[in-house]
């Protein structure tokens, strides 16, 4: 499965250059930001770096959901969902393949623009050291969890559905603490941002950046609400699928 999503990516030059160019725009317009910023010799100068980091950090996120998310929606598009379902593959299989494939995707995306970021505006995301291990594995694996539980929709809800893989990321954004610490929020509402794996990410980036040191105590409470989470989402997955098939929407998914 994960060749022949490997094989798909690569018979497309557009696929590979959408994989660049977004992320490459995004960060563009933040560099240039952080540039103004920087160059102003404002108090705000010292903000540029934890902007381009949270940017970045963002997109391993954002691009890790999209990129399973839309490889399970090849599937879809070309009405091949029922067939995959009826071969001997396993829900599991099929699983497994999306988040290689959400990997592959993420690294062709990602690398290119860090190095471009570096090369233009001076900001060495790799400086981060082992801390950006610690982010990159917690954030891809949220981003698996959430891919999961939207594909699992998808496939019980068919493509009315659709519009989460594009818009879920958003809807959390606000309570994940991407741009601004945690106690800028309002009492009752850091709890629910407790709760979602990325805050402890962007936590534990600003406490790199400002205080040059590494929150292993984050790292740690974020893997394991991420291994419960990734084992909920894959629940999720195979319920839904179950109904999908009790209710026998997958021969007419597509349509």
């Amino acid at each position: 499965m994960t060749a022949r999503y490997y094989y798909l990516l690569r018979s497309s030059w557009l696929r590979l250059l959408e994989l660049v160019y977004w992320p490459a725009m995004q960060m563009l317009v933040w560099g240039f930001l952080y540039t103004y910023l920087y160059d102003s010799k404002s108090s705000m100068a010292s903000t540029g770096g934890m902007l381009l980091g949270a940017v970045l950090l963002w997109d391993v996120l954002f691009r890790g959901q999209l990129g399973f998310s839309f490889t399970f929606l090849e599937e879809i598009w070309s009405r091949n969902l029922a067939n995959l379902m009826m071969s001997p593959l396993q829900p599991a299989e099929l699983a497994a393949s999306l988040m290689l494939m959400s990997l592959i995707r993420l690294l062709i995306g990602t690398i290119p623009v860090t190095l471009l970021v570096f090369v233009l505006f001076g900001f060495n995301i790799y400086a981060l050291g082992f801390g950006l291990i610690a982010f990159f594995i917690n954030l891809v694996i949220t981003g698996w969890a959430i891919g999961l539980v939207v594909s699992g929709m998808i496939i019980r809800q068919g493509l009315g559905a659709e519009s989460l893989a594009y818009s879920i990321m958003i809807l959390v954004l606000p309570l994940c603490c991407v741009y601004y610490p945690v106690w800028v929020l309002p009492l009752w509402l850091q709890p629910a941002a407790w709760s979602l794996t990325p805050t402890y990410v962007f936590e534990g980036m600003r406490a790199i950046l400002i205080d040059g040191m590494l929150r292993t105590d984050l790292m740690v409470e974020c893997f394991a609400l991420n291994l419960v989470y990734l084992t909920v989402a894959f629940t999720a997955f195979m319920l839904l699928l179950r109904s999908a098939r009790h209710k026998g929407v997958l021969l007419t998914m597509g349509e």
